[in-house]
């Protein structure tokens, strides 16, 4: 039982060769796709059931195509999520927004809080807050029709509970039977400028889609004021509001929850890396 590891070995030399920021990990997340089994399962798959289908895989890999397209799943905190072209793949660092956000709901000690994500995606960060946080209520709310539609088929799939209630519609406008009752705001948007685009990795600018990416104006947070404004409207007095950005964007984005709009307790936050990664706000109870 040693072919698929070799064969693991020779594609994880093509792709780093390729330029794949993690060649080995690809690999085996590839195979293990193709193989219907866990990485740590891929020591287990006998000679005889090699798939070719896997080199395939690598070669649409070394394409750059992302990885998560290629094989139909993404993996998010305690999630396997069903993604693909037309939706936006979760990251890693939005992970730790997450865990703040669920840390939040906790002090709150509110018996059924009521959160909402703005710009849902694959639905990850409003399924992770179902999941972790088992009596909050969940409203997401997507715009893009492709993006529903995975959005809808992860709510089906992973929602037991039923506490996550799927909206098509723009978040700035969305939810005002909702206003001044909402306990957490949250939102991963769009916040890359335009400017920007030939610095933004390959696999990410051609493949990701457009309306996940580009944040708007000048300095790419037009989405992110957006967000604010949608916060301010739907948070009761006390309530919270996370919004990620990216790493070099954190004082801009300090700037857009200014006091003046009724925004206590500013903050950036750091992700794992240590790199300011999202803002956290409170709107004022007087």
């Amino acid at each position: 039982m040693k072919l698929l590891l070799d064969e693991i070995a020779r594609a994880t030399a093509r792709l780093a060769d390729a330029g794949a920021a993690s060649p080995r990990a690809d690999a085996e997340e590839l195979a293990a796709a193709v193989h219907g089994v866990k990485r740590s399962e891929l020591h287990g798959v006998p000679d005889s059931a090699f798939d070719a289908r896997f080199w395939e895989y690598v070669a649409r890999r070394e394409a750059g195509e992302p990885l998560q397209h290629i094989t139909g799943r993404a993996f998010f905190r305690y999630l396997e999520l069903k993604v693909g072209p037309g939706v936006f793949v979760p990251r890693p660092e939005t992970e730790v927004m997450v865990g703040w956000a669920l840390e939040t709901l906790r002090d709150m000690d509110v018996r059924d809080p009521l959160v909402v994500d703005l710009g849902t995606g694959s639905a990850a960060i409003a399924l992770s807050i179902a999941l972790e946080a088992p009596r909050a209520r969940v409203h997401a709310v997507e715009k893009d029709p492709k993006a529903f539609v995975h959005a809808t088929r992860n709510i089906e799939e992973l929602d037991e509970r039923g506490r996550v209630r799927l909206h098509l519609d723009d978040f700035g406008t969305a939810l005002p039977e909702l206003n001044g009752t909402v306990d957490l705001v949250v939102s991963n948007p769009p916040y890359i400028p335009m400017s920007e685009w030939e610095y933004v990795p390959r696999d990410v600018r051609d493949h990701d889609p457009a309306d996940a990416l580009w944040g708007g104006g000048d300095d790419g947070l037009d989405a992110i004021r957006v967000v604010e404004r949608t916060a301010r409207r739907l948070l009761r007095p006390g309530g919270y509001v996370a919004v990620e950005h990216s790493d070099l964007q954190g004082n801009g984005v300090y700037w857009i929850f200014a006091e003046e709009n009724g925004w206590r307790d500013v903050r950036n936050r750091r992700d794992l890396t240590n790199r300011d990664r999202f803002v956290t706000a409170r709107l004022a109870t007087d």
